[in-house]
């Protein structure tokens, strides 16, 4: 009986632990608890600290002294609206301008969106920190080497918000789809590939642009930014005035 009784124990014990695992809880979770107040409230009524300021001052003067630089002037405000506009107009072209200065080739067509540009140029003096308002992103100018399908996409895209693309007309169809289509003042050639400067954001898809997600972006190492305000610095040089106007890109 005493034998017996040894092997039932071992018996359970090896039954409980062959099912323990599959018994065991679930991971530990940490879940923390936090004060509902922190001993020290940040808000603008607290005072800085002289130290810390004395510390940036000499970095926002400099900042504040670049920001004010004029680097051209406006005779009319440059703005953006729905459809196509001198704005974009403007920025598209210096996108595919500097691309081929900086491929070393002519780059068919220049694209931007309206969600991109997060200001205006006002009439007036051009300072460097309105261009910082307007791209106040770090966004790299790259190209596209798109095939003649993903061009029509693109141009389908357009159609439904009537998008200026630099370097190209279009018409806006009945059935809301762009049809005569011109790139460079020739159709557009479904066999073709065409060159397309573009913000790395718009071509990892943003703003929608689902269909240029598969094509790998060739970089400038130009950030857009600079390159509007290099463009308009040199417009300055050339004694010319920053101006933009709807073309008829788009009817």
């Amino acid at each position: 009986m005493h034998f017996l009784r040894s092997r039932v124990a071992s018996l359970g014990l090896f039954l409980a632990v062959a099912v323990t695992p599959a018994c065991q809880r679930a991971a530990y979770v940490a879940k923390p608890a936090l004060a509902p107040t922190t001993a020290q409230p940040v808000g603008q009524t607290l005072p800085p600290d002289p130290k810390i300021a004395a510390l940036i001052e000499p970095y926002q003067q400099k900042v504040t002294q670049q920001m004010a630089e004029v680097i051209g002037t406006a005779p009319v405000a440059l703005k953006k609206n729905s459809g196509e506009s001198p704005l974009a107009n403007f920025i598209a072209d210096i996108q595919r301008q500097r691309a081929s200065a900086v491929m070393g080739t002519p780059i068919d067509v220049g694209v931007i969106t309206n969600g991109g540009l997060r200001a205006e140029i006002p009439a007036g003096p051009i300072k460097l920190g309105g261009i910082f308002e307007l791209m106040p992103f770090e966004n790299e100018l790259v190209v596209l080497d798109a095939p003649g399908s993903v061009m029509q996409q693109l141009f389908d895209y357009s159609a439904r918000i009537k998008m200026a693309i630099s370097g190209a007309t279009y018409t806006v169809g009945a059935d809301g789809k762009a049809t005569s289509i011109l790139i460079g003042g020739k159709p557009l050639n479904p066999a073709s590939t065409y060159t397309v400067a573009i913000s790395d954001y718009l071509a990892g898809g943003g703003d929608n642009m689902v269909f240029f997600k598969t094509i790998k972006p060739r970089g400038t190492g130009v950030l857009l930014r600079n390159a509007i305000a290099d463009h308009i610095r040199q417009l300055t040089k050339e004694g010319k005035p920053v101006e933009a106007k709807v073309e008829g890109r788009v009817r």
